[in-house]
């Protein structure tokens, strides 16, 4: 029954996914609250779900740390060092490719054997555009609208769509 049950072609594999989905996570971690940063707590609510093994994967990689006394994960000094190199490279990114046209950043990056996916998904994550991705999907005509977010962040939908700004 499983084999006729097929799953969407993703532009990325489920690594690249978790690996966005987790520097997506730490980045709302890293923000305060007034700005659309959130607190993640060691026992997720159910609509939080998704994120349970991502958040566990980020602590074997000690990138976050349980704090048991506070009951929420904490960003480490390794996660704060590998969020500055990302924010580094997205800043870099946008420096660099801002007046260019996407076929001709897109030809660029290929040049340079660089994943022009990882380009714009940094660039998105960098500059804001996907802080809320209710509103990511609204402003983008996405129909119907996953209100739950952290299945969307987890989905082949959401990096499907980004993709689609790649298409030429």
């Amino acid at each position: 029954m499983d084999e006729l049950i097929k799953r969407p072609t993703c532009v990325i594999d489920d690594e690249q996914k978790a690996t966005y989905a987790s520097l997506w996570i730490l980045k709302k971690m890293d923000l305060k609250p007034e700005d659309g940063g959130m607190v993640m707590p060691i026992v997720l609510p159910s609509e939080l779900a998704p994120l349970d093994d991502l958040l566990h994967e980020l602590a074997v990689g000690d990138l976050v740390a349980m704090n048991r006394k506070k009951e929420r994960y904490e960003i480490t000094r390794k996660g704060y060092d590998y969020l500055r190199e990302r924010i580094d490279e997205a800043a870099a990114l946008v420096d660099e490719f801002d007046d260019a046209e996407t076929a001709e950043m897109i030809a660029e990056l290929r040049r340079r054997r660089l994943d022009p996916f990882r380009a714009r998904f940094l660039w998105a994550w960098y500059d804001g555009e996907l802080d809320d991705l209710v509103v990511f999907q609204q402003r983008r005509g996405v129909s119907p609208v996953e209100t739950l977010w952290a299945y969307y962040l987890v989905s082949d939908d959401l990096y499907n769509e980004l993709a689609r700004d790649l298409e030429a």
